[in-house]
């Protein structure tokens, strides 16, 4: 990898799926000792949904790290990002020098210990159908089976141009306006606009029209929701819009879900969305004085390392992204990673078009999505023309509709400059994004076995004490939310003897239980120098055996998610030897 292949296309362009499956294929070909690409699932449309697996060894069990993207169809940007954070993770082996942000060595070292999965795209059907025509897809394009055959929008590209913009129908009683100053812009009416007004609906047919009924555009009903169909937390239509008949009930999430319960050693999940510029964290469901608060501490780390390499705020999902105040979304990924699989788990939505505006941050972020004023419009328009080649706001022109008669066509295109940033931007917003995701990287555990002692007990019996340790900020359970989780379990080692034999072959298994990490995120009393103190040595952990005869013994120390280190010790050994006795 040469030093400037940290520039691949997905920097520069959003790409097919088609594209995309060449890029990971690539990889995977031309490093094989670093690459493994898998299918996890085929959608309906009959689309791989591929997992890439970065590490020496990538079938060697160790701890590691998962990042997707595009699990909304209009949400493109995060699968380029997906493939950076790729990217990159191979250049840890093939060309250092080339990362962003700069890495001391031994930082380095312990990445490349990582595994990292990389899923770029979790909605390939949907984001094909965006790439192809445009308009609004939540997470696929298609209809939440058994769905009422009741009048509803479908999006479809009525002038032929290849984009599905908006139609506007002169209304009397319209709720809309025209800006004076941007041609394609509509504004809310305000009581003192003169006419003409206008009704605003997407580019596309009725579907079950009754000749008389124009629906209302409703982007979220009847049409799955990929992020409401996790089990934590999960609710049924129609108290969660999306949610589906049952968690997993679309292929797409489900293969997800599979994937996490195969690989327990996932220790930190990002789930790329946009936008906004900002990363979201647990809770969804409760306020942070209900969270364990050495979690709270973690993710308070990972909010200063946001802000200082991203230029994104954190927030809480309970108190600052909730739509409603105190109604939390349910069956949420985030939530599924954090509490059920013991990951450091967050959102992060790319592309602070807000802050580019100059938005002040109002008290709760999702604000920003609902408070929008007029003059804020006009600023967005402006700043489409300025900086985003006008790609956001299009003419009208008149059409001939096959239900509504005489309406015109154009307006609003949202995918490039409000779904997702301009491509000029995309290689500033993956680098930030991954040195922010390195960094997490390197908070995982890390097992070692720091030393092994033989003690003759005299008549051919020895001692062989081992200490084991975890030598990572994290735990080896990881977050606290789901430490007591049946398949968490801790370090547990065994030994297997060769020309001599146990004492008591009982005692070949021993459980040793989980192992500390050393780190305690931000605002621990234990770090303010008025009372500095350590916990000890829980990160440590020592087993014994008693063995009888010459030979040799292999020790295995290891658990489903930190994997295994093994050693060799032979007995008695030659005098000064590691292990000797």
């Amino acid at each position: 990898m040469a030093q400037d292949a940290l520039d691949g296309p997905f920097r520069h362009r959003y790409l097919t799926h088609e594209a995309l499956t060449r890029q990971l294929e690539e990889w995977a070909q031309a490093f094989p000792q670093l690459a493994r690409l898998q299918s996890i699932g085929t959608t309906p449309q009959g689309r791989d949904i591929w997992v890439l697996t970065i590490g020496p060894e990538p079938e060697r069990r160790r701890p590691g790290v998962w990042v997707d993207g595009n699990m909304h169809g209009t949400e493109l940007a995060g699968s380029s990002v997906a493939l950076a954070v790729a990217e990159a993770a191979l250049a840890l082996h093939l060309d250092p020098e080339a990362l962003p942000g700069g890495w001391p060595e031994h930082q380095r070292r312990f990445l490349r210990e990582v595994l990292f999965y990389v899923c770029p795209r979790i909605s390939p059907d949907g984001a094909e159908q965006v790439l192809r025509q445009r308009g609004f897809v939540r997470s696929a394009p298609r209809r939440t089976p058994d769905s009422p055959a009741r009048p509803h929008w479908r999006t479809e590209d009525l002038d032929g141009d290849g984009q599905c913009r908006y139609l506007r129908r002169h209304d009397e009683a319209g709720d809309f306006v025209e800006s004076p100053g941007h041609p394609g812009l509509m504004l809310p009416r305000r009581v003192e606009d003169p006419p003409p007004y206008w009704r605003l609906y997407p580019e596309g047919v009725i579907a079950h029209w009754d000749g008389v009924t124009i629906p209302e555009p409703d982007w979220l009903r009847d049409t799955p929701d990929f992020n409401r169909h996790f089990p934590w937390g999960w609710r049924p239509e129609p108290d969660q819009l999306g949610a589906g008949h049952y968690p997993g009930d679309e292929p797409e999430p489900r293969a997800v879900i599979d994937f996490a319960l195969a690989h327990p050693n996932l220790y930190a999940w990002l789930n790329l969305h946009t936008f906004g510029g900002v990363f979201i964290r647990p809770l969804a469901d409760a306020p942070d004085d209900r969270m364990d608060q050495h979690d709270l501490a973690l993710y308070r780390q990972l909010a200063a390392w946001g802000q200082s390499l991203v230029g994104y705020p954190t927030v809480s999902g309970f108190e600052e992204f909730t739509y409603e105040p105190d109604t939390p979304l349910h069956g949420d990924l985030t939530d599924f990673a954090y509490h059920q699989r013991g990951c450091v788990a967050q959102v992060c939505e790319l592309w602070d078009l807000f802050h580019r505006l100059g938005r002040p941050r109002p008290e709760r972020f999702i604000d920003h999505y609902t408070a929008f004023d007029r003059e804020e419009m006009e600023r967005l328009a402006q700043w489409d023309l300025v900086n985003n080649h006008g790609r956001l706001f299009h003419p009208w022109h008149p059409l001939d509709h096959p239900q509504l008669g005489a309406v015109e066509v154009g307006g609003l295109d949202a995918c490039i400059g409000i779904w997702n940033p301009p491509p000029e931007i995309l290689p500033a917003i993956c680098n930030g994004l991954v040195t922010y995701w390195l960094q997490v990287a390197s908070l995982l555990p890390r097992l070692v076995i720091e030393a092994v002692r033989c003690t003759s007990l005299g008549d051919g019996y020895h001692e062989l004490t081992v200490t084991v340790a975890n030598h990572g900020y994290l735990p080896s359970y990881g977050v606290q939310a789901a430490r007591e989780r049946p398949w968490n379990s801790g370090v547990e080692a065994t030994a297997s003897a060769v020309g001599c034999r146990l004492h008591d072959p009982g005692q070949a298994r021993q459980v040793l239980g989980h192992l500390e990490g050393w780190g305690r995120g931000l605002g621990d009393t234990a770090q303010m120098p008025w009372f500095q103190r350590s916990r000890g040595n829980g990160h440590q952990a020592r087993v014994c055996w008693v063995i009888l005869g010459e030979g040799e013994v292999t020790v295995r120390i290891g658990s489903p998610r930190l994997g295994e280190v093994h050693q060799t010790i032979p007995l008695p050994g030659e005098s000064g030897a590691p292990g000797a006795c």
